[in-house]
């Protein structure tokens, strides 16, 4: 394991989106230097007014080595998350042969020490609500969606690179809630439709949430102590959408729903929309591996980040009310 002074300058990649901009807030205030890869068409609001050095550039531009040189570690949080399956091409360029640059890359550059985000889609699902930890791997063949494989293929670009001398610590992070989710991700996008009031029924699955700042951490707790080659599940409490829905409720005073609603009408709608409307022109509006996934109960257990990393664990209540906070104080409800 390197040795990464507090002082030193750090590359990330996707510090734009919901967790990088929570990373890089982390350390500006812990004291390091950030220098931030942008892509030309990604709007750069959350990260309005931070004291960071921007390059504009691309997981794969054969030159982005010469904008890590100086850099002692780097943070590779990029990565493009659709559950479309459309996006089959886009998934495996960005995550998996853009995981592979960018830590070719940071080689050249001499960055010492890695941290790559990767994620619970990457380990998969259990059966029977099972939780799961760091040792279980779902059979490639068996996740569920391009998006989850893409993830299961970039984590082994990591490994092989690990395997080839590199200090690389890879981190898996649950469903991180909180500000900044200005896409927004799954989980938000979850808290938005409440809050719109989109969600008369529920399904009858699991999740485990985290708060966004506590990913943030466990991003920096990985740089500063995590064993090389090692992955470090980034996760708090396992709790079933109903129960989230109800804690929303008790922060809003929206009624949660009470109905569930059988997996077998979303599936049904999913498929329409992806195999018959999507070719028709029409844009769709549910994924079929979304619907895939929530048959699946996602719960994880993070106990090896607590103790290995410190991992915080803080109030998930706490960070449901700051997201929507965040949301409502930055027009994204209507109405």
């Amino acid at each position: 394991m390197g040795s990464i002074e507090m002082s030193c300058k750090v590359f990330v990649t996707g510090g734009t989106g919901f967790i990088g901009s929570n990373l890089i807030r982390l350390l500006l205030e812990q004291g390091y230097q950030v220098k931030a890869l942008v892509r030309s068409t990604s709007s750069i609001q959350n990260l309005d007014g931070l004291k960071l050095e921007m390059v504009q550039g691309d997981l794969n531009d054969q030159d982005i080595w010469t904008s890590m040189r100086g850099c002692s570690a780097l943070f590779h949080v990029a990565a493009h998350y659709s559950l479309w399956q459309a996006d089959k091409a886009q998934l495996y360029r960005d995550n998996v042969l853009g995981t592979r640059s960018i830590l070719r890359a940071a080689d050249r550059a001499g960055v010492s020490r890695i941290v790559y985000t990767s994620s619970v889609a990457a380990i998969g699902a259990g059966c029977h609500g099972e939780v799961l930890d760091e040792t279980h791997q779902t059979p490639v063949e068996h996740l569920i969606g391009e998006y989850k494989k893409s993830k299961f293929l970039a984590e082994q670009e990591a490994r092989k690179a690990v395997e080839a001398g590199q200090d690389i610590v890879i981190v898996n992070p649950t469903s991180p809630i909180g500000p900044w989710d200005r896409k927004p991700t799954p989980t938000g996008d979850i808290i938005l439709r409440f809050l719109h009031r989109q969600m008369p029924f529920y399904l009858n699955t699991g999740i485990n949430f985290i708060d966004i700042e506590d990913v943030a951490w466990g991003h920096l707790l990985g740089l500063q102590k995590g064993i090389t080659g090692r992955r470090y599940i980034l996760g708090h409490q396992n709790m079933t959408l109903k129960l989230m829905l109800d804690l929303l409720s008790a922060h809003t005073g929206i009624p949660s729903p009470s109905h569930r609603i059988p997996y077998w009408i979303p599936f049904v709608s999913a498929w329409v929309d992806e195999r018959v409307l999507a070719r028709l022109g029409k844009f769709p509006s549910l994924a079929l591996d979304g619907v895939r996934m929530a048959s699946q109960t996602m719960h994880y257990d993070s106990s090896l980040a607590i103790r290995e990393l410190g991992l915080p664990q803080s109030c998930i209540e706490a960070a449901a009310g700051r997201s929507i906070e965040w949301f409502l104080q930055n027009g994204c409800v209507r109405g």
